[in-house]
């Protein structure tokens, strides 16, 4: 009669004697220069009727479309984000009468190019009835700083658990697990100047009859990792 298949042991979470578990946690935090910076363009435009609010808000949303696309390359994505038109009721009296239209459209430029960012937020704000935010400072969702980030927080996560190792007197065995628990752009920790200023280049303002770029300092963004690992290790000799 044949004997039933032997089946492995099922390891236990927290090790045997004969292979002990270290679980420890890896973390890293980067501060790095932005990559792109992102600014919002709303342009407005109201008159007595329709057709005079869209003729309005036409000339104007164009004007600003083609003072950005003169910048070229600098612009990485230029992106209509909404678009409305809205009555403006009468305060006093019967009835629904209309007083005038507003109409409002939001566009957003996503730049690489910081030494152009400057001059340009204060040309489109230059413009008529046109409102600029921003910017907002951020990393590529593939930037480069969120791999070192990750690859530090392992590295550091071994360095912890040969550390526990070597006080007992033992060393790493293998590698049982390791968990990613998060790599992700968090949120500044302060407000401080950076270490590396961009500033915006200079231009006469007054012969081109333009206002003066604004003098922008990139904030400086922060990338956080943890991982969690498990390595067995030598048994040691207590």
């Amino acid at each position: 009669m044949a004997s039933p298949p032997e089946h492995p042991p099922t390891p236990t979470p927290y090790g045997t004697p004969e292979a002990p578990r270290i679980a420890v946690r890896g973390e890293a935090h980067l501060e790095v220069d932005p990559e792109i910076a992102r600014i919002g363009i709303t342009v407005s435009a109201r008159g007595t009727d329709r057709k005079d609010a869209l003729n309005h808000l036409t000339r104007r949303n164009t004007t600003a479309l083609d003072l950005m696309n003169t910048y070229g390359d600098a612009i990485e994505k230029l992106e209509t984000g909404s678009f409305s038109i809205t009555p403006e009721l009468t305060k006093h009296g019967r009835g629904e009468r209309i007083r005038a239209y507003h109409g409002t459209v939001h566009i957003t430029a996503e730049l690489t190019d910081f030494t152009a960012l400057g001059e340009l937020t204060t040309r489109l704000a230059d413009l008529d009835l046109t409102r600029v935010d921003g910017p907002w400072w951020a990393l590529r969702p593939d930037s480069p700083a969120h791999r070192r980030a990750r690859q530090q927080a392992v590295h550091e996560a071994v360095q912890r658990a040969r550390e526990y190792a070597e006080a007992l007197g033992t060393t790493l065995a293998a590698l049982v697990e390791l968990a990613d628990i998060g790599a992700e752009n968090a949120q500044p920790y302060s407000m401080e100047a950076q270490s590396r200023s961009m500033r915006t280049t200079s231009f006469d303002a007054a012969a081109l009859d333009q206002p003066p770029a604004l003098d922008l300092e990139p904030e400086r963004q922060h990338v956080h990792a943890q991982v969690n690992a498990r390595f067995t290790m030598s048994p040691p000799a207590l």
